[in-house]
């Protein structure tokens, strides 16, 4: 993803732009969240030998949701994201809860604009890397393998391609969050373009008084099977590349690990 007119990039931000106001309300408790994802991946970098205070960049920070809860453990985290509207919520987010770190937009396929290296840990979390190409998707590892200091670690996590390409839904929920007051109804409609792509339909249906206001966002994904991004990550210079499912780690979707040196 580059310039601006490039209709990928575009795409991603006509889905993430306007949802960053929104985005909390796809969890049931979006904070309990926000501390349930830094425990699993805390455990999974100490898994790894790497310390208690660590260098972070969150490459595909949205509106914190994984860079919150790491900071909050102590950790120095960079934020940053192709969509300025999640920046500046994700900037907000962390100045209410006392944390300091630093935001910027950036690309994920060359992060340019951020001027910092030698990270200990590079991470993109919840679904980000299906947006991309298969040329850029290679791109961005390996802007994120620059990232990285000599004993560094990746972790990525995507939806379970290999079985939904195959099983090629048409929906996901619908769920009933909230108490009086929050009440909200969320759920996917799945459109499928071809065999490789799909359109991701996100209404959130939320109670405003006596009344129902519904927001649509619409966002494209491409469904990336998990050879694909390993055999990336080799090609960018990951070596022990191995993926938890979520029966394994605890989170909801499969992830990856791959660090720089063996």
């Amino acid at each position: 993803m580059g310039a601006l007119e490039n209709p990928v990039e575009s795409s991603v931000l006509g889905f993430y732009d306007p949802l960053a106001e929104y985005y909390h309300l796809i969890f049931l408790d979006w904070n309990a969240s926000i501390a349930r994802q830094a425990r699993i991946l805390n455990s999974i970098l100490a898994a790894n030998g790497c310390g208690p205070s660590l260098r972070i960049l969150d490459c595909a920070c949205g509106v914190g949701t994984q860079a919150l809860g790491l900071a909050q453990l102590g950790h120095s985290v960079v934020a940053s994201d192709l969509s300025p509207s999640a920046v500046r919520r994700a900037s907000r987010e962390a100045a209410a809860r006392g944390l300091s770190m630093s935001f910027y937009v950036a690309d994920m396929t060359t992060l340019s604009e951020i001027p910092d290296a030698g990270f200990d840990v590079v991470i993109v979390m919840d679904n980000a890397l299906p947006h991309l190409s298969r040329e850029d998707l290679a791109r961005a590892i390996r802007a994120m393998r620059s990232k990285l200091n000599s004993h560094g670690f990746l972790i990525a996590s995507i939806r379970d391609y290999d079985a939904l390409a195959v099983q090629r839904p048409k929906m996901e929920g619908p769920v009933f969050y909230g108490e009086e007051g929050t009440r909200r109804i969320v759920h996917q409609v799945w459109e499928w373009l071809d065999q490789e792509r799909y359109r991701v339909h996100l209404y959130m249906t939320v109670r405003s008084g006596e009344e129902w206001v519904s927001h649509h966002f619409v966002g494209d994904y491409r469904t990336v099977q998990r050879s694909e991004i390993s055999a990336a990550m080799a090609q960018a210079g990951f070596v022990n590349t191995r993926w938890l499912m979520p029966s394994e780690s605890g989170l909801y979707i499969p992830l990856v690990v791959g660090n720089v040196s063996s």
